[in-house]
């Protein structure tokens, strides 16, 4: 069926309902080049405002994991968990998680992306690391599982092709908060990439793309009942981004904070601790144990998870990973190799009060004019800007106080910048109420 691309945006523009056979014909179209990317991005905006039904939605998750090949894992023994995130400033916990779970006894083929608008992209924290390749062939792939049972990867150009393009262009077009395209999104490479059950970790706060419970809990329940008619067992968590997860953002810093959460020992001169990155990260886990059977609930995973982080497992897992990728173990072995921004600035408190709130959509933006994201698609970016965060909300503060470090490149933006930074901070008098870390769990 070779459907007329403008028909069917006119068609969703219009707010009908499109038939599965219309996605996937508009879909393979995406794949073999033959409907443009203006017209892919006309479908995305239509999509984004007249949204889809719950039969749309899996038609379009079916078509785009169809524009590709599904990796088959049956010959790695052990169960196959995998957790994605819908993003945020400072989400780091992929990087410790993977190899955690792996310690516990799980395989995990984790298939992640790059950053999306204001939020960090795993894939670009990993390639921080001198070698580290994300693009591995298939048999490596399979190798590092078979080896290691974990493995980070990037999408390749056979697993969802459509995927690919489209994730790029909603980057670029201010389409990436749309229930139907994150689920399309998020799910047809999961599914590809062989995995036997998903942790789901839905952002919600001025970082996430969800600003609400409500739309975090509607995301959530749609990921949860696409993943079942995909025949993809799922659970979800409900977490805050009302401020950065934990004290870093930005590419190479993230990836020293994660080494001080896997190897127990403060590497940086930062304030603030990583408690809740490393909360975050063993809660999650036991929820990928509970889901692999490794654990008959969540105090038995916990007990677990918090074992293998704090008899160095973890960290040899993830050493480990680093290697089997191409990573040069010496750069986190000490991490002072990392390249450091040539201008480093402190940004103060000016008045005495405590932080009630931080803007944090408005910190992961000023990232990216730091040049830590992407604007448009081709952007590079530089790995070695960002913030280190010596306040979050709720802290005590007095005039003059560092609130942040930042890293910079050069010095020409930093105080358009920092007046960026003030004006998305709030101090007031009274101590406020900090939101929860997990705000819901959806089984």
């Amino acid at each position: 069926m070779n459907i007329n691309p403008v028909l069917l945006i006119e068609k969703k523009r219009d707010g009908h309902e499109l038939e599965a056979a219309e996605l996937e014909s508009f879909i393979k179209g995406i794949t073999s080049g033959s409907v443009e990317d203006y017209q892919a991005a006309a479908f995305l905006m239509a999509t984004y405002f007249k949204g889809m039904t719950p039969a749309e939605t899996v038609a379009l998750t079916k078509a785009m994991l169809e524009s590709g090949e599904r990796i088959d894992l049956s010959s790695i023994p052990g169960a196959k968990v995998d957790k994605h995130s819908t993003g945020g400033v400072g989400d780091k916990v992929s990087l410790i998680l993977a190899p955690l779970a792996a310690a516990c006894g799980l395989v995990v083929p984790m298939m992640a992306g790059r950053g999306l608008g204001h939020s960090g992209g795993t894939l670009d924290k990993l390639e921080s690391i001198d070698g580290f390749r994300v693009n591995l062939q298939r048999q490596e792939y399979l190798r590092a599982l078979k080896r290691l049972g974990c493995a980070i990867i990037g999408q390749t150009a056979t697993i969802a092709p459509a995927d690919k393009k489209l994730y790029a262009l909603r980057d670029v077009t201010g389409t990436v908060p749309c229930i139907p395209l994150i689920c399309g999104s998020i799910l047809s490479k999961k599914l590809a990439e062989g995995t036997e059950a998903l942790l789901l970790d839905v952002k919600v706060g001025s970082g996430a793309f969800m600003k609400t419970l409500g739309e975090a809990k509607a995301l959530a329940k749609a990921l949860i009942a696409v993943a079942k008619k995909m025949g993809l067992p799922a659970r979800a968590l409900i977490t805050d981004m009302n401020q950065p997860l934990g004290y870093s953002a930005g590419n190479s810093l993230e990836v020293i904070e994660c080494i001080e959460v896997l190897r127990g020992r403060k590497l940086a001169q930062a304030d603030l601790s990583s408690l809740d990155l490393r909360e975050l990260t063993i809660t999650q886990c036991a929820h990928m144990l509970v889901l692999g059977r490794k654990a008959k609930g969540m105090k038995e995973g916990r007990m677990l998870a918090l074992a293998r982080l704090q008899d160095g497992s973890a960290w040899e897992k993830f050493r480990s990973m680093v290697v089997e990728q191409g990573g040069n173990p010496a750069w986190i072995d000490d991490p002072s190799k990392f390249p450091a921004a040539p201008i480093r600035v402190e940004w103060k408190a000016r008045k005495r009060g405590f932080l009630k709130t931080m803007d944090t959509e408005a910190m992961g933006k000023i990232l990216v004019e730091l040049g830590g994201g992407r604007k448009k698609a081709s952007d590079s970016v530089d790995p070695a800007v960002g913030f280190w965060f010596h306040a979050k909300p709720g802290t005590k503060v007095t005039a003059g106080q560092t609130l942040a470090t930042v890293f910079a490149a050069n010095e020409k933006p930093l105080k358009d910048l920092e007046q960026w930074f003030q004006d998305s901070i709030e101090i007031t008098g009274t101590r406020p109420k900090v939101p929860p870390l997990i705000h819901a769990e959806m089984t």
